[in-house]
């Protein structure tokens, strides 16, 4: 047996590190987690009351006293961004939740019994599903008024048929296993098969698909804000903050760019998460 002229051949793994989930779950909870904790504690971090005017200051750089500037009031940037996390965060996880427990219970019934109960609870869904995002949520934002909790419920309607699909398809996965079939011809009632049996094991690609969703209901609240139908001023917003900015990007830079960041980085948190899940729900669909 002769050794390569190249010397031994190195092998190289065919998947990544089973860790890698771990990694990106850890970077994204760490993100989230501060994210949240900020949020939480804005009256204790926050180092100017959000909503003070100060005519001096207006449009003020950077500085030791206003980390982040101050905006064309001459309001604290960096208190204004602590606050408007507070809302970006909440509208979007409650609008994700709330599209949650509708959508599983939805998917479960359309996947598991199929027939006229999935045409019936499909064809619903796909009513809402063929509207554009945007344009749906300024629709009811038109009907019931502009505002937070309304966002929340628009963002709630406009998500719901994606993790309904998604969970009606993991089920239908799941129906075909063994241990589903033995379950209901030992005699198990259609309620038992669906807790004990389809759904713990079908929620796997909803949660995952449910992460990352999160991420774009931020962007869809910081949009709807920036246009004027999310959260309604003297409330601080991240897209309000971006909406005060644009008219003074190239004077007050900062009044722009940090509120700008701080929506990236939420998205990322929410993003990083998704990801780990995804590697960890479905190991063998991650590419090496």
């Amino acid at each position: 047996m002769t050794t390569p002229a190249f010397g031994p051949v190195v092998k190289m793994p065919a998947r990544l590190p089973r860790n890698s989930a771990t990694r990106f779950m850890i970077i994204g909870g760490a993100m989230l987690a501060l994210l949240a904790i900020v949020a939480i504690a804005a009256p204790i971090i926050a180092p100017h009351d959000p909503e003070a005017v100060e005519v001096r200051r207006v449009l003020g750089a950077p500085n030791l006293q206003h980390l982040f500037g101050s905006d064309v009031l001459g309001r604290d940037v960096l208190s204004r961004v602590i606050y408007a996390l507070r809302v970006s965060l909440l509208v979007s996880v409650s609008a994700v939740a709330a599209s949650l427990v509708l959508a599983v219970p939805f998917g479960l019934l359309a996947g598991y019994f199929g027939g006229w109960v999935d045409s019936a609870i499909s064809r619903t869904v796909d009513m809402i599903l063929v509207l554009p995002a945007m344009l749906l949520a300024i629709t009811f934002i038109a009907i019931l008024g502009p505002g937070s909790v309304v966002a929340t419920l628009a963002i709630a309607v406009i998500y719901l048929p994606i993790l309904a699909r998604v969970m009606r398809t993991s089920t239908l996965v799941i129906m075909r296993n063994e241990y589903v079939a033995g379950s209901r011809a030992r005699g198990a009632s259609h309620l038992r098969v669906l807790l004990q049996h389809v759904a713990p094991n079908a929620l796997g690609p909803v949660i995952v698909q449910a992460s990352v969703l999160c991420a774009f209901a931020l962007q869809l609240e910081a949009g709807l804000s920036f246009l004027g139908l999310g959260t309604q001023p003297p409330t601080p917003s991240l897209g309000g903050m971006l909406a005060d900015g644009r008219d003074v990007l190239i004077q007050a830079p900062w009044v722009e760019i940090f509120p700008g960041l701080a929506i990236v980085v939420a998205v990322l948190a929410f993003s990083f998460i998704g990801e780990g899940l995804r590697r960890a729900f479905d190991p063998r669909g991650v590419a090496g």
